[in-house]
């Protein structure tokens, strides 16, 4: 019905009718048939439910394709040799063989059988039911990545439903030219009807063209189309034999570039000879606030001037603009263009408002093509050029904390010492194994690793202090990240804080914190504090009331001066820190590093008022000291003497007395 609608509804216009004449070179195809077999299909034979017949193509393996008719084939070399109609194993127990949709899925073939799903390992030849699924399945669909060489799939399952029938006479067979997968790059469309008319068509950004091929006797019920290359087209179809079980093919193979070059035509001169980019069926990556740059090489035919186009496939909420830039040169006669094309999120050039794309945070897939604007139909060869554009995560970036003047380079630490399983104990009073600030009920041994983290950065405690944290992809320096991220000591030290707060933060919201963020993530991850989750207090749409404007603000970078301040104590802080900005980058920009803080003096062990005391006795008693030799030799020392020595006798006397010697 696709084929059809596209046939009536968006060709621009429609070449000639062609004469009858043949049109393909037909050959069959008969292997491995010497002598007469009694070999039996094992399991249950297989049939397609509808009464047309389909051909899916694997996305990635050419030579891999399953045929859907009254009988199935599956091939793994392009129907290059007889093939025995596909079954399924008896121990499956479907019941009716009744195949009514198929999907490859990498390396497994999805079957929906008397409607339930099935997988087969065509590499392992390994049948296996799926699982978790309760209600019954008509369909099953999805998609294929084939240029990162590790293919995904995304199955939707739907429920059975009425499919309606095609009129008896409008009986067709069609297949989409598709070069790449993601099925952005149709551009060639073949139809084959009942009353032996064949189309094909060429779809273009602008237009699209279509031609018929009339009276040919090529159609019958068991055929289906396949575009071998560009241009190349074969109608295949199964040929049972009465002595073996296996099915012969038949193929008529059609070059529609020859075809078109028939006078009758009329199709016209293209008027591009080359056009070429090295950007073609190649994977790329935009990350947010990054900007693609591709070329492309046109030539074109002397005395004309074709227009190139880009169209860029975007999601509805994604918003990928393209910006192509022409400028022309001559070498060895012939005047070449060169296009560069620059591609960006439309949301960061600056054009578009702000509320254009209500799915700026999350990662997606489009594509770009470079095609010809008004191309003939006879520019067969000069199929569009695309690739896929990742619009996500660029997993070449990372995050590195600048650490220039280390505690090594200062000569606080030994860099000898660290690498010698250096350890360091953590008082109990100053950590937290649960990350709550709740003290600890014993100390904690902690091994350096310093091959990891190396030296530490070193950082005074009474002066407020903030990582600087650079950008880095494919081993060169990017920029310096001001975007929003968060810190946490990983062996829960709570011996530091923040020198803002949500009030003087500006906030308009309450802000996030570790505690309602591991609150959120249950016993998942301690450090799950990222972009997908942070919502900023000034954010207008973030409505979460401000009832605590005291309490620390733990978020550094972005609009504040934010910093971290360390209590009076020395020692090694290992941080893990997340770039939390949902705007910065697509990806989890996350690492660890470690500071070593210096300067504060040793906490005291008596409270304020007994070193006052202490102090004040001290003195007095240094005070005593001086005056009373001083006071012993003057007239009222003697005095005073006297009276002592007279006490001293009496007390004598008396405790002489006591002990009974009186």
């Amino acid at each position: 019905m696709l084929a059809l609608m596209l046939v009536a509804a968006t060709t621009s216009w429609l070449c000639p009718l062609v004469t009858a004449q043949p049109l393909c070179r037909t050959r069959t195809l008969r292997t491995g048939k010497v002598f007469p077999v009694k070999e039996k299909i094992q399991g249950d034979r297989l049939y397609f439910s509808s009464g047309k017949t389909h051909l899916i193509k694997h996305p990635c393996n050419k030579n891999l394709a399953l045929y859907l008719g009254r009988q199935i084939f599956l091939t793994k070399d392009n129907f290059e040799s007889s093939l025995i109609p596909f079954s399924i194993p008896s121990s499956m127990q479907v019941g009716t063989p009744e195949v009514t949709s198929a999907h490859f899925a990498g390396s497994v073939l999805l079957l929906v059988v008397n409607q339930k799903v099935y997988v087969y390992d065509y590499e392992a030849n390994f049948w296996t039911a799926s699982t978790g699924i309760e209600h019954p399945v008509s369909h099953v669909s999805g998609d294929n990545c084939c240029y990162s060489g590790n293919s995904f799939c995304m199955i939707r399952y739907l429920r059975p439903t009425s499919i309606s029938q095609t009129p008896e006479d409008t009986d067709f067979r069609s297949t989409p030219r598709k070069d790449v997968y993601v099925q952005c790059d149709e551009n060639e469309l073949a139809v084959l009807t009942r009353e032996n008319n064949l189309y094909y068509g060429s779809l273009g950004i602008q237009s699209s063209s279509l031609i018929k091929f009339a009276d040919q006797n090529i159609w019958s019920q068991e055929a289906v189309l396949m575009f071998t290359d560009v241009g190349m087209l074969e109608i295949l179809t199964p040929l049972p034999d009465m002595i073996f079980p296996a099915f012969d093919f038949q193929k008529c193979l059609l070059n529609i570039q020859a075809l078109l070059m028939d006078p009758q035509l009329q199709a016209g001169i293209c008027k591009v000879e080359l056009l070429q980019g090295e950007f073609e069926n190649k994977m790329y990556t935009i990350d947010m606030n990054s900007q693609l740059e591709l070329t492309a090489l046109m030539i074109p035919r002397p005395g004309t001037l074709p227009v190139p186009l880009v169209m860029v496939s975007n999601p509805h909420s994604l918003g990928l603009q393209a910006v192509i830039y022409e400028d022309g040169y001559t070498y060895n006669g012939d005047t070449k263009h060169r296009l560069n094309i620059s591609l960006k999120q439309q949301h960061h050039w600056g054009r578009a408002d702000p509320n254009f794309t209500s799915s700026i945070k999350r990662p997606t897939i489009s594509t770009i093509t470079l095609d010809i604007a008004n191309k003939e139909i006879s520019c067969v060869d000069l199929k569009p050029l695309t690739a896929l554009i990742s619009v996500g995560c660029d997993l070449e970036k990372k995050i590195v904390i600048q650490n220039e003047l280390s505690a090594c380079h200062h000569g606080v630490l030994d860099p000898v010492a660290l690498q010698d399983n250096y350890s360091y104990i953590i008082e109990r009073e100053a950590y937290d194994p649960n990350f709550q600030g709740q003290q600890a009920e014993e100390d904690l041994e902690v091994y350096y690793p310093y091959e990891k983290l190396g030296c530490p950065l070193l950082a005074y405690y009474d002066t407020p202090w903030k990582p600087v944290v650079e950008l880095w992809r494919e081993g060169k320096f990017q920029e310096v990240v001001e975007a929003e991220y968060v810190l946490l000591e990983m062996n829960g030290l709570f011996t530091y804080t923040y020198s803002l707060t949500a009030g003087t933060a500006g906030c308009s919201a309450q802000p996030q914190n570790w505690t309602t963020i591991t609150e959120m993530a249950g016993d998942t991850a301690f450090f799950s504090w990222d972009r997908e989750n942070y919502m900023s207090c000034h954010d207008p749409d973030y409505h979460e009331p401000l009832r605590w404007p005291d309490v620390p603000y733990q978020i550094l970078g972005g609009p504040t001066e934010n910093k971290v301040v360390f209590d009076q104590r020395n020692g090694i802080y290992i941080f893990f820190i997340s770039i939390v900005d949902p705007s910065y980058s697509y990806c989890h920009l996350e690492t660890t590093f470690s500071v070593y803080v210096y300067g504060a003096f040793p906490l005291s062990i008596f409270p304020p008022i007994t070193i006052v005391l202490l102090t004040v006795a001290t003195l007095l008693s240094v005070w005593l000291a001086y005056m009373i030799p001083q006071l012993l030799h003057m007239e009222q020392g003697l005095e005073v003497s006297g009276f002592w020595a007279r006490l001293y006798q009496r007390c004598r006397s008396s405790c002489a007395c006591l002990w009974g010697r009186c």
